[in-house]
């Protein structure tokens, strides 16, 4: 979910420089069930049982011999709405209240609707009740902000919030007095994951807090995306479980620290560069269900790949899943091939349609976001 101002993706986080790992993946056919946490190795033991380690502390600015281990590597299930968005359980105050959220890389404000929200978004989800929690501070700060998918403000509040075993006492968050255009969506709330500075309440977002007090022993955090499947996806604090992926993994530099952005070579279809001719920059967006771009070049892509308009949806025949080819999306010199079946989508009535959406970004430099279709 950009704030405006299947595949394994890994950020870690350091504090002059941080790096996002994209790995090769093997698809598990068994769920996480009962069990809602699990132990993952440490980066430190994954690169060592491949004789990695000696060349990723020379070559990479992400050292690994200045960090703490004495926190938890947990694995936290996310629930798969249509393959477009994901969302896991977090608790907020004292006794626990549950709620549902988005675990977003494009915002950095956890936040969830108030018990003083009127809004009929707020209505339709689980509301904060503030009076029943005994850890809860207020404050009188307000915030908005402004996503792509609608807007909200609020107040910024202080209590406990738990991610399975990990909890963060007396953490700010937000507490929505209004919200624009979640009515429909999925899930309670936010619980962003970019950096501190583009926090829109100027809250310290959970991650910070939680690798700051040693709750986690690394300062990284990684997704794993089911597709077609419910259950089955995760994200991992403080870790990589090896068992979600196969293949070495693959660092790619930020263009600079201050947000989850790349640096994107080319995007290529039957061997020819459709998009990002020059060379463009990436937002890697658990947040956003699609793949967003200039319209210009997505309108191109639409026409490459047969897709026609219909409503707010360019829909291709049924055949296409298996017919059309991969594009490719070549990032750090690597290519990452998305095949149809992940770029063509089913829509309720069983009608396909195309994962490519014009920005709303105007950006001055060739600008994509790539959501969870890529991730």
């Amino acid at each position: 979910m950009l704030r405006t101002q299947p595949s394994l993706s890994t950020w870690s986080q350091e504090r002059t420089m941080k790096w996002l790992v994209v790995l090769g993946l093997v698809a598990f056919s068994e769920c996480i069930v009962k069990i809602p946490l699990r132990r993952v190795n440490t980066m430190r033991k994954i690169l060592s049982e491949k004789n990695m380690l000696n060349n990723f502390l020379k070559e990479r600015a992400y050292r690994l011999s200045q960090i703490s281990f004495r926190g938890s590597n947990l694995t936290h299930p996310l629930r798969n709405i249509r393959d477009l968005v994901y969302v896991g359980r977090i608790t907020i105050g004292t006794p626990p209240q549950e709620f549902q959220v988005v675990f977003d890389t494009g915002s950095s404000d956890l936040w969830v609707p108030s018990d003083f929200c009127t809004s009929p978004a707020c209505s339709t989800h689980v509301r904060f009740r503030h009076l029943q929690s005994s850890t809860f501070r207020p404050t009188n700060k307000t915030f908005r902000i402004t996503y792509g998918s609608g807007r909200m403000k609020g107040v910024v509040a202080h209590d406990t919030v738990r991610i399975g075993d990990l909890v963060s006492t007396d953490q700010p968050f937000g507490l929505s007095t209004a919200e624009y255009g979640f009515k429909d969506m999925p899930f309670d709330g936010v619980l962003g994951l970019n950096y501190p500075n583009i926090s829109s309440s100027g809250a310290i977002p959970i991650f910070d807090k939680l690798k700051n007090q040693g709750a986690i022993s690394e300062p990284v955090f990684a997704f794993y995306f089911s597709k077609d499947k419910r259950e089955g996806s995760v994200v991992m604090f403080g870790g990589v479980d090896h068992r979600y992926y196969k293949g070495e993994l693959k660092w790619v530099p930020l263009i600079q620290a201050g947000g989850w952005i790349v640096h994107m070579d080319r995007i290529s279809f039957e061997r020819k560069v459709i998009a990002c001719s020059g060379g463009c920059e990436a937002l890697v967006d658990t947040g956003a269900p699609l793949i967003d771009g200039p319209k210009p070049l997505v309108d191109n892509i639409q026409k490459l790949i047969g897709a026609t308009p219909r409503g707010s949806k360019y829909y291709v025949s049924c055949s296409a899943v298996s017919t059309l080819p991969s594009i490719i999306f070549t990032i750090n010199s690597i290519n990452y091939r998305l095949p149809a079946r992940a770029y063509i989508l089913k829509d309720s009535r069983g009608h396909y349609y195309a994962a490519f959406k014009e920005s709303k970004l105007s950006p001055s430099t060739e600008t994509w976001i790539l959501g969870d279709v890529f991730l």
